[in-house]
């Protein structure tokens, strides 16, 4: 029970910061949601900052720290596979961030980003990081926080390169409770959906072609969150696919597609209204 009311009562002050709150404050109403969440989390004695005591103050990210370089053709292939389907989720992302910040993409746009994540992807596997990708969950804070230039987003990745060799500022966001973060991203992860839907207000339902790839792919998605055990049998090799939602609803979104509409531009273009 503690920790729905922590998760509760972090959701709740976003709220009452984005209903109220002006300015520079709205802004950053996840980031104190987050900070009240955790000092409400330590009166309960969730938060353990020993570990922010024991992190050293400076360190820089040694290049494969954890095993040397090495190729697996077998784990190229499947990492390659997932990172399509990453670029294809991130096409979402850039067209939901269209929507936010009234801008019209283009190709070169589409470009630019699939480069940029290539080369995080690179960068986060040499310094023993995760494959870097276009986040959904900042899709919700750039909506929630209202900003939307260019010049903050370069001043938060310098901001972030040197907080990464700062191990301290990494042990104290490790602090927060899982229960805060999720009042967090209930709120974050609530804008991606709403937008998601905005997206398909485009699409033509008028074709029932169209509905089916939604509702069969969006099935699979949510039914294999929900059932993960459902594939269980295929065996391991198969896991990154039939255990993913996002993986196996979008695998399947595209293969609908192809076989509903083809790939004829013109086809496509009358897909959206």
């Amino acid at each position: 029970p503690k920790h729905i009311l922590l998760g509760f009562a972090t959701l709740v002050m976003i709220l009452v910061l984005q209903r109220f709150a002006k300015g520079f404050l709205k802004s950053i109403a996840i980031l104190l949601g987050l900070v009240f969440g955790t000092i409400l989390a330590s009166v309960f004695g969730f938060v353990d900052v020993a570990q922010v005591g024991q992190a050293n103050w400076f360190e820089l990210p040694k290049p494969f720290r954890f095993t040397g370089f090495s190729f697996d053709v077998g784990a190229t292939i499947v990492f390659f596979i997932v990172a399509l389907v990453s670029l294809i989720e991130s096409t979402g992302v850039y067209h939901a961030l269209s929507k936010i910040t009234g801008k019209q993409l283009e190709r070169k746009d589409f470009r630019k980003g699939y480069m940029a994540e290539g080369i995080a992807i690179t960068l986060g596997s040499i310094f023993n990081a995760f494959p870097y990708t276009a986040y959904s969950q900042n899709v919700g804070l750039v909506s929630l926080s209202g900003v939307k230039k260019n010049d903050v987003i370069y001043g938060m990745v310098i901001l972030l390169v040197i907080c990464g060799c700062i191990p301290k500022l990494g042990a104290l966001a490790n602090i927060i409770p899982l229960s805060v973060l999720g009042g967090a991203m209930l709120a974050m992860f609530g804008m991606v959906m709403a937008y998601g839907v905005r997206i398909l207000i485009d699409i033509n339902f008028k074709n029932q072609n169209n509905l089916l790839i939604i509702a069969i792919s969006v099935g699979l998605g949510a039914g294999i969150t929900a059932v993960p055990e459902a594939f269980k049998g295929l065996g391991d090799q198969f896991a990154w696919f039939t255990q993913n939602g996002i993986v196996l609803g979008t695998v399947s979104a595209i293969i609908l597609n192809l076989f509903f509409n083809g790939i004829n531009y013109q086809q496509n273009k009358e897909n959206v209204k």
